[in-house]
This record gives structure tokens, sequence and C-alpha cells, in this order.
């Protein structure tokens, strides 16, 4: 078969930053769209025409797609042509992949399934989640993956801030659990994804999504490791990278106070996990990491012995410039860390949070933490950070996580 929007419905399970983005993108492509979501209070304001995330212009999106009558949002699965899980893959607190959200979704989906139908796992999945959870569980006795029912994976590649553009323009990898299970999902992806659309079977595109932000984590803890090196030093990190990567086959990313959001700070657990005994590079690049946090509380510590109870100026708490993602943010972890050591007084400041997101302490304005703190800590750098005078900066006591004071 080939899809077309006006004779196609599709149920989208998740409506969180990737599946209210893809759905409302659907709406506007001509599908009749359903989301589903187990939370009432954002079914109820999508149907309003309101959003529960912040993403630039998802806003409108949804407000014109609801408003046309081809997207709605419900507590329960309806019965549909295609159906797209979106739900949250987080891990436990050993780095085990947490896979009830799936597993839940597609014993749901177990009860409206019918011939002809496909299915596709967006959420990025552990290696092998798409055959062995959602094409067993899914799919209603008597039918045949491949045959009569369609399984697939295509793991999201999009970048908060930029989701509307990007869902639509990067090329996609398509896993079919068979051949003709990638070929049909592959046709689906063509009819609203403008970049290259490349298929291949579930397992490898599962790995794929997998890879791709382990390299970058890998690379990232590199960076990491290199500033701890360079402090020590007494040279600038950042400059050392940036004369290394004029190599023309050199790329080091850049340092941070950690590494954060839902994709790189938990995917390369998933390979660990699969191949413990495999992956010691993998699982030693998270551990750095994952350490950068106690090692920047380490440094404020130390300054914080010359003053008498200091103030402490903390700017970010998302994990991420410009953007409101508080999820797995070291920067939050940090000011948490500083509260729990009680080494002076903290003073928050981050324009994109409000007091309903974080209501651990006082949100402060810029202005005002600059006036009353003697240590000012930079944790994520948000445009309005760039911009504070060099003056003001000369009589503070700095650390600067993420180099844009240099």
């Amino acid at each position: 078969m080939t899809y077309q929007p006006e004779s196609t419905k599709i149920c989208v399970l998740g409506l969180g930053y990737i599946g209210l983005p893809t759905a409302s993108v659907l709406a506007t492509k001509g599908y009749q769209v359903c989301g589903v979501d187990v939370h009432s209070h954002v079914v109820e304001t999508i149907n309003r025409g309101e959003i529960h995330i912040e993403e630039p212009d998802l806003d409108i999106v949804v407000r014109s797609a609801v408003g046309s009558g081809r997207l709605c949002a419900s507590n329960t699965v309806q019965e549909a042509d295609i159906y797209m899980i979106c739900v949250p893959t987080p891990t436990n607190v050993d780095h085990s992949p947490d896979l009830s959200y799936v597993e839940e979704a597609s014993r749901t989906l177990r009860q409206v399934v019918k011939k002809g139908d496909l299915i596709i796992l967006e959420s990025t999945s552990p290696p092998k989640t798409t055959r062995e959870i959602v094409a067993k569980l899914a799919i209603p006795e008597g039918l045949t993956v491949g045959g009569d029912v369609f399984v697939a994976h295509c793991p999201e590649r999009v970048l908060p801030g930029r989701i509307l553009l990007e869902v639509v323009q990067n090329d996609r990898v398509v896993g079919g659990v068979t051949p003709n299970c990638a070929q049909k999902a592959k046709e689906f992806y063509e009819t609203f994804v403008s970049g290259n659309v490349y298929a291949t079977n579930d397992l490898a595109a599962e790995v794929t999504k997998l890879v791709e932000n382990s390299f970058r984590d890998v690379n990232i803890a590199f960076a990491n490791e290199l500033s701890i090196l360079a402090e020590r030093w007494g040279i600038d990190a950042w400059e050392v990278i940036e004369l290394a990567n004029r190599h023309p086959r050199v790329n080091i990313l850049t340092p941070g106070p950690g590494v954060g959001g839902h994709c790189i700070s938990v995917d390369p657990w998933f390979l660990v996990h699969s191949e413990p005994d495999h992956t010691p590079l993998i699982r030693t690049a998270r551990e750095v990491n994952d350490s950068k946090p106690d090692y920047i509380v380490r440094r404020v510590e130390a300054l914080a012995k010359q003053f008498n109870r200091p103030k402490i100026g903390c700017l970010g708490l998302t994990y991420k410039p410009d953007v409101d993602d508080l999820r797995c943010s070291p920067s939050l972890e940090i000011v948490r860390k500083l509260v729990a050591n009680d080494i002076g007084d903290i003073l928050v400041c981050d324009p994109l949070i409000t007091e309903e997101q974080f209501s651990d302490l006082p949100l402060f304005s810029l202005e005002r933490l600059l006036e009353e703190s003697q240590i000012l800590v930079l944790l994520t750098d948000h445009k309005p950070f760039y911009n504070i005078p060099k003056n003001i900066l000369q009589e503070k006591v700095i650390v600067d996580s993420r180099g844009i004071w240099r």
C-alpha cells in the first residue's frame, strides 16, 4: 500500500518532547492523528490547542493542527493504520534500561492492531527491543510480523530547539523486523521527511542511534578529562582544543560541567548493559562525564574557603543553553550538591526556568545575583550570560565550566 495522508489514520503513543512535535507535523501534512498520553492534563492542554512543553513554534503548529480537526489527544488508544510509540526509555539507578513504558504501550496496541497495520518504535531503545518486546507484545495472536502486521524501529534524531525543522529535514534510519517491514516504514517516512530515508533491519537501526550518541559521549569525556588536566597545568583547555582542531583530522568537542539530556547521558548505558564485558571504553566515558559535576563542586568548595560563608551565584540549571529542559542536567545536579554541602548561600538564576519547574530555592534575576554574589559559577551558557560586563566579572571569583568568559 502507498500511504496517502488524507486516507491514513495515525496514533502516536506518548506526547512528550518527541511525540507531540511528531504528531503535530504529521497533522499539518494532512494525516488524521490521535495522540495518546496517560496524563490527563497533557490531553486536556493539547485539545485546547495549547502545549505543555517548550519548543520554538510548537504552540503555533499545535494550535493550527487542532483547529483544523486533524489532531486530537486522548487517554486511550484509538484504532489507526499506523501506530508510533514515542514513550520514555529511561535507565534505572543501576543504569539498566527501564522498558516498562515500551512494554505497556505494546500491550495496549495488542487490543487494536489489525491486519495491514504498521507499528513504529521511535523511542531510543536497547538492542533487540523492537523484535523482542514490540513485535511480541503488540501483535494479536494469529497475525504474523512482516506478512500481516509490519513492525519497525525509526529512532528520532532531533535537537531540542530545532525539533520541528529536524523531524522533517534530517535523514532517517528505518529498521524493519523483516525486509517487508522496513520497506513499509520507509514508504511512510518518505511522505513527510525531506531528508534521505535509509532502510535496514531493526537491530542495526537501534544500534545506529546508540552509536551516534555514544561516540559523542566518548568525545566529550575526552574533552572533560582534558579540561581537568589543563587546569592542573595552568593552561586554557578551550584554547588547546581550538588549536588541536586546526588539524584536518581532529575534531574535539568542548568540555562542560558534565553531560545531560535524555540522549547522550542515557543511550551509551544501553550498549554497556547489552554487552558489559565488551564495552570498557563506553563505560569509562560515561563514568568520566558522570564524575564531572563532583569535580565542579570540589572546585567551588575550595574557592569558598577564602570567604566566611560566601554567596555563590549559580548561572543556569538546564542541561544545554537556551532550552528549558532539566532532564539529567549536570547543572541542576551541581546546584543541588552545593546546597546539600552547605558551603555558603546558593543563589540561582536561569531565565528559562520557572519556580514551578525548580522549587528547591528561590530564583534570582541576573542583576540581583550579580550584585549579591562573591563567587560566580557558570553552569549553562544561556545567551544572556555572555553579555555580563567584564568589570563585574573581574570583581568576582569565577568558575566557568563552559569557557564563555575566557
